[in-house]
């Protein structure tokens, strides 16, 4: 089965491809990351519904995949960090703690569309400055909503404690996007 990812994120085109009946072939959305939704799961939802509407737009025919991931914690929505003092603060933010990561997803062919929210909860240990001050340093978290990548072995030592989807946090629910396929668009 065909699919078009709306992204260009090396770890969603990485993760779609756990999906073995799947062909993927990648046409990023280009627009502007913007939603009125004040809820996050609505907003990431909404998000996806976005990239995935404009990548229709553009002319691309059959099943699309579009995704949105953010992280919040103590209710504070954290994209990706442009400096390396937003990075430190994020840290400061989410060490210590339990947060949580909410893709949108949304899957697209024709006037059919299905979409939802997984969620995932990290916790972290207490904030470790030589840790958060070399993994930052690799320059990795500025590609990353929150600032990190579960994924990412410097990070190992913070990380606590997962409930939920372990690939949701890398960006895609790989198992609940299979299901969705095969429920409402495999034929």
């Amino acid at each position: 089965m065909k699919i078009t990812l709306a992204s260009a994120s090396p770890r969603r085109i990485e993760l779609i491809k756990k999906i073995p009946f799947l062909e993927v072939s990648v046409h990023p959305s280009d627009i502007p990351e913007h939603t009125d939704k004040t809820d996050p799961s609505e907003a990431v939802t909404d998000l996806a519904e976005q990239k995935a509407r404009a990548v229709s737009a553009a002319g691309v025919d059959g099943l699309i995949l579009a995704a949105d991931t953010m992280v919040v914690a103590g209710g504070e929505r954290m994209g990706k960090p442009h400096t390396r003092e937003e990075a430190f603060a994020m840290f400061r933010k989410l060490c210590g703690r339990t947060h949580s990561v909410l893709t949108g997803v949304c899957l697209m062919r024709g006037d059919k569309i299905v979409s939802f929210c997984e969620k995932t909860l990290v916790e972290f240990g207490p904030y470790d400055d030589a840790l958060v001050s070399a993994y930052i340093a690799t320059g990795k978290p500025f590609d990353k909503a929150g600032g990190y990548g579960i994924q990412d072995e410097e990070l190992a030592p913070l990380v606590v404690g997962i409930s939920g989807d372990r690939d949701n946090i890398i960006g895609l629910p790989v198992g609940r996007v299979e299901r969705t396929i095969l429920e409402n668009f495999y034929l």
